[in-house]
């Protein structure tokens, strides 16, 4: 197997076992099921370049709507979180000047992700934590008709931390693990 499709593979994985598992997102069910994730591993590391395969998969899901979502996977060049973070809003920048503002939004995933205020070791970070430092494009219309479905969307977040901590950050650490491992 290739280190591409390894990636994507221990990605999907990380959706399946952990985000799907533990409904840290209520609406990725729903696209697992349908196949409808899209898994794009990008080999760059020039941040120029970065954007480039960035805006393609924009342009990508423009023209298949059958692709619900693409996970953007950075698996070299960006194990730094904050440079990282700096890609995530590179990103959104791009999604601005191409007129995407509206029709696409962000999500971020990385392997040491933090919230602002937390400490590194917090298990509360593992709701954003990823086997790779990953870039969630999603239909901006599509989560809008999804949170409209759902009870009291804005209790997702708290909800998952609560969740978290309950579980703390072995479980976790763990689950990251045997997501790299299968």
């Amino acid at each position: 197997m290739s280190e591409i499709s390894q990636v994507e593979l221990e990605t999907a994985n990380w959706v399946s076992k952990v985000i799907m598992k533990y409904n840290i997102c209520p609406f990725a069910r729903r696209e697992i099921e349908r196949n409808s994730i899209r898994y794009f591993t990008c080999e760059q590391t020039k941040v120029k370049q970065v954007m480039k395969d960035f805006l393609t998969e924009c342009q990508y899901l423009d023209e298949n709507p059958q692709a619900e979502t693409t996970l953007f996977i950075l698996p070299r060049g960006f194990e730094g979180f904050y440079s990282y973070l700096d890609i995530v809003d590179l990103a959104n920048d791009k999604l601005l000047e191409h007129d995407y503002e509206g029709v696409y939004q962000l999500a971020s995933f990385h392997p040491d992700y933090c919230f602002e205020g937390e400490p590194q070791d917090s298990a509360a970070n593992y709701t954003n934590r990823a086997p790779y430092p990953t870039i969630h494009i999603i239909r901006e219309a599509s989560m809008e008709a999804a949170l409209a479905e759902y009870n009291e969307p804005e209790t997702i977040p708290e909800r998952n931390i609560a969740f978290a901590e309950r579980k703390g950050s072995d479980f976790f650490e763990a689950l990251l693990k045997q997501c790299k491992q299968s």
